[in-house]
């Protein structure tokens, strides 16, 4: 247990983080007046204060947390190999929890990606399999296809290759002079459905699209990176599988690989181990990352097929994929990993989270039918809606009116969004609903 800090020790905290640590995807200057929480501890859903106050965290920090903050297993499992071994380089060298992992995820994906390739975070993976796109089509006498291909909205990471591939304004337009410029092809968003569409009327007239992009340049394009199912940084743009389904056929059929980012919607996010299983399709590149540690360790993963394997394998090292980083395969990440798939085994995960999506859905519905609330959305343990709000700082206010209500909520402009660790039960559901409809009510 973290003793309770004085005001005095909690404000100096606060005053040594704003001095020393520049947080990420922040403005600083508004910590003048949007004062930062300090967490002393976390437990399954719940986070705490260095006063004992508590926060239900309904976006899993960032969606990587899945079974709790400091869920036993995962800490013996860590705790373990501490005793073993911390780290040695991968390159030259191996070790076990790397092997096990790489096989375990082998026998778990869709079929055909056999070899796993290793980073520290979701923009590494995005990273990895561009480059290694790029650089299979340079192997295969194809030096033309350099380009890539994004939807609308999409987010993969603000690294600058990355960036090359994501449509948030936000995010590219800062670095715009430093990025590669590549093409986007519209959204199957269902919320863009014109009077009398369905979902799947959206998904077929953007593959319908996407279909005539690529005739027209598929010789000069290595792949097509899609978030499967949910596009996360665009609102929770959700879409119907048969997009994805179609996007492989035309991939398949002109000659692009298919990089499935499933670094948010991964690890039984949608209702499935992963999202493209719900169109029946493997992709050319599966990428994972956030909850594939449970939330505790940085670990990125790119899967991909022994045809794209074999075409690095050579004599000549220039032929090989030339990407490394000093912790790749880290155990320690390894075994949290490993750790994490063993609760999925175990626990008959996949399954409960069914049940509590439906024990939700049955709840929720003051919220799904609050007037001032629409698009209400839900795929697997993820749930969305708009607010319709006067307030152009919506976000910061449902922020700050969330942590009175003991929620972590973290809006995106308009859209509040729910991505619930698994562990969460049906009474902090319960309260999550209660609480949320208040915050709702004082914003409107």
């Amino acid at each position: 247990m973290i003793p309770r800090m004085s005001d005095q020790a909690n404000s100096t905290l606060l005053a040594r983080s704003l001095s020393a640590v520049w947080h990420p995807c922040t403005q600083m200057k508004r910590h003048e007046t949007l004062p930062l929480v300090p967490i002393a501890r976390g437990e399954g859903a719940w986070l705490y204060d260095f006063e004992g106050k508590r926060y239900l965290d309904t976006v899993s920090s960032w969606w990587v947390n899945l079974f709790g903050h400091c869920n036993p297993r995962i800490n013996a499992a860590i705790t373990d190999q501490l005793g073993k071994l911390e780290h040695v380089m991968l390159a030259g060298f191996t070790h076990e929890p790397v092997v096990e992992l790489s096989e375990r995820l082998r026998e778990l994906a869709p079929a055909g990606l056999g070899h796993c390739f290793y980073g520290s975070d979701g923009a590494s993976a995005t990273e990895i399999a561009l480059k290694m796109s790029a650089h299979y089509w340079r192997n295969s006498g194809k030096q033309k296809k350099t380009q890539f291909l994004s939807l609308q909205n999409s987010y993969h990471g603000e690294t600058l290759g990355a960036l090359s591939v994501t449509d948030v304004a936000l995010f590219r337009d800062a670095y715009g002079p430093l990025i590669k410029q590549n093409a986007t092809v519209p959204s199957p968003d269902w919320r863009e459905a014109s009077a009398g569409e369905s979902a799947e009327d959206v998904a077929l007239r953007c593959a319908a699209a996407l279909e005539k992009h690529l005739q027209q340049h598929h010789a000069d394009i290595a792949a097509f990176i899609i978030e499967p199912l949910v596009q996360g940084a665009a609102g929770m743009a959700m879409y119907h599988a048969i997009y994805i389904s179609k996007a492989r056929e035309l991939c398949s059929h002109y000659g692009v690989h298919l990089i499935a980012d499933e670094i948010a919607v991964g690890m039984g996010r949608t209702g499935t181990m992963f999202a493209c299983e719900q169109a029946n399709i493997s992709p050319d590149f599966l990428l994972l990352s956030k909850g594939i540690t449970g939330g505790y360790l940085p670990l990125s993963i790119v899967m991909t097929t022994e045809e794209i394997y074999r075409a690095f394998y050579a004599d000549e090292t220039a032929r090989g994929f030339l990407h490394s980083h000093s912790y790749t395969g880290n155990p320690l990440a390894c075994r949290a990993a490993l750790a994490t798939l063993d609760i999925f085994a175990q626990d008959d995960v996949l399954s409960a989270n069914r049940g509590k999506a439906a024990f939700f859905n049955r709840i929720v519905q003051p919220l799904r039918e609050h007037a001032k609330i629409k698009n209400f959305r839900n795929t697997g343990m993820i749930w969305a809606f708009e607010v319709d709000t006067p307030h152009a700082d919506f976000a910061q206010r449902c922020f700050s009116l969330g942590l009175q209500q003991e929620l972590l909520l973290r809006p995106m402009g308009n859209t509040v969004y729910f991505m619930l660790p698994y562990v969460i039960s049906e009474d902090e559901m319960q309260l999550l609903v209660t609480r949320t409809l208040k915050v709702i009510e004082a914003l409107i």
